[in-house]
């Protein structure tokens, strides 16, 4: 859901959660801005004011938002780095027209359901992956992860403001593990930020037993309740399990281990 925020000649429509919203905050304090909410949208709109383009630099987390500048008629969007939060565009005359879902560019008059060859293609042939920043509608793009985009007089300039690189790993094995676990932690702690009570859905996996691991770690230092998790199981599971190397119990086995172990 898109929130809407405007502080004098700003105006932020927003989607998605910012991570260190504490540390942003921090540092707006320290520059003698005034805080009226609990908001990251105000936090980020107040970033922006602060930081200008360059606050996706700051930014640890999912979003997709549009900041427009009165002051200067100019209208500054951005998507975070892998593109978990969806933001869709196109161009008609003079006008820009966006969303977080491509049914939203219909509702305005001009913008076609006209269906394009190649999208059309990719989406049958290898979905749901596709060509970044193409949809399968003509005219109608998607602005791509880590990338932000300028509106103004002068017209529509997209630009990459981050690239996942790849390097040789020289680390011990001690220090990968420790620098890993510190990742891991970091990750995982900072989205248990809610207004709502928490869970985590633990399957029996890798992933949810590692990310439900942390979870009830920080739980329990934090002074909280025990974590909730929650599982889901099917009639007559056990008796179509065939165990193999690869996973010898089933997913049952470790749901309870991880479970008691962590009494959650």
């Amino acid at each position: 859901m898109l929130e809407k925020y405007s502080f004098g000649t700003y105006v932020i429509v927003y989607n998605g959660q910012i991570y260190n919203t504490e540390e942003l905050k921090e540092n707006l304090l320290e520059h003698d801005f005034t805080i009226n909410t609990h908001s990251d949208t105000e936090i980020l709109l107040k970033s922006y004011i602060y930081y200008g383009k360059n606050v996706v630099n700051y930014l640890n987390g999912i979003f997709a938002f549009a900041i427009w500048d009165t002051s200067k008629n100019e209208l500054f969007l951005a998507r975070d780095h892998f593109g978990v939060k969806p933001l869709f565009y196109s161009l008609l005359d003079d006008t820009l027209i966006f969303g977080s879902e491509i049914k939203s560019l219909f509702k305005y008059p001009g913008v076609e359901k006209i269906v394009d060859k190649e999208g059309i293609s990719e989406l049958f042939g290898i979905g749901p992956a596709h060509t970044p920043g193409t949809t399968v509608f003509k005219n109608i793009f998607e602005l791509k992860p880590a990338h932000l985009a300028v509106f103004n007089t002068s017209g529509f300039h997209i630009k990459r403001y981050w690239k996942l690189h790849s390097k040789e790993h020289t680390d011990s094995l001690g220090k990968t593990c420790e620098h890993l676990k510190y990742l891991l932690n970091d990750s995982i702690t900072r989205q248990l930020v809610s207004d709502m009570p928490l869970c985590t859905f633990l399957s029996g996996g890798l992933d949810s037993s590692i990310i439900t691991k942390f979870a009830a770690d920080y739980y329990k230092s934090q002074g909280l309740p025990p974590l909730d998790t929650y599982s889901i199981d099917y009639v007559d599971n056990d008796k179509n399990f065939v165990k193999s190397d690869f996973q010898p119990n089933s997913d049952t086995f470790y749901v309870d281990f991880i479970s008691k172990r962590l009494r959650n």
